[in-house]
């Protein structure tokens, strides 16, 4: 994921998507998110659709 701020992108895994309800995500969709520092570096967590 891009992050709005320009800071590192944040991996996403499928299991997170799929927690907030959404098959998939697309190219520019805007999102809401928590990052949590996972064992391969940055991770988004709590998606929700902005």
């Amino acid at each position: 994921i891009e992050r709005e701020d320009k800071e590192k992108d944040v991996f996403v895994h499928v299991s997170a998507v799929r927690d907030a309800g959404m098959n998939g995500l697309d190219e520019g969709q805007a999102l809401t998110f928590y990052v949590e520092d996972g064992p391969k570096g940055p991770s988004a967590v709590n998606l929700k659709t902005a």
